[in-house]
């Protein structure tokens, strides 16, 4: 929760493959003591499988997956709890599923470049780096009215996660 209300926060930390949304998510979940959720876990199967082959998830692919991850939000929010998840959440209509009172947007944007270097020395994940263009396209900045914060995914994650805490800690009125 934040020193600002009684209503406590859900980080949704977002952005294309590669900007680092686990790895920031899991020190911010660790500095702040919140649960932490991983949004590639909620992904059927299906969604799965179509990654691992190289094909872009269309929106009737990501419906249920985003449906998934605001269970987990709406749950946590339900029972009190602070907490952070990680979801691409390209689109506004995506983070439109996601947001609601206490849902805050962490965007960790980059360069085309420093994205495809990150997404080529990654060992282990099933979304290819060909589908980073895809991705760079579908990705709809924050607008002004969204409750979120840009943060540069080129920072040292220590760095990143001091920015992302500065600002939890002023609140939604300290944008």
């Amino acid at each position: 929760m934040t020193a600002h209300s009684e209503q406590p926060t859900i980080l949704v930390v977002m952005g294309v493959s590669g900007s680092g949304k686990s790895t920031l998510a899991g020190v911010l979940s660790g500095r702040l003591g919140w649960d932490l959720k991983e949004g590639d876990d909620l992904h059927p199967a299906a969604n799965v499988h179509k990654m691992e082959s190289g094909i872009p998830l269309t929106d009737d692919d990501r419906w249920p997956w985003l449906e998934r991850i605001r269970s987990w939000i709406a749950a946590e929010l339900e029972a009190g709890r602070p907490g952070v998840v990680t979801c691409s959440a390209l689109k506004r209509s995506y983070r439109d599923v996601l947001a609601m009172p206490g849902v805050r947007f962490v965007h960790l944007a980059g360069t085309r470049g420093e994205l495809a270097e990150r997404l080529g020395r990654r060992l282990g994940h099933f979304m290819p780096a060909s589908l980073l263009d895809s991705q760079l396209e579908t990705l709809e900045p924050l607008g002004e009215d969204e409750d979120g914060i840009v943060v540069d995914a080129a920072l040292p994650v220590q760095e990143a996660a001091d920015e992302v805490v500065a600002w939890v800690e002023r609140g939604p009125e300290g944008r």
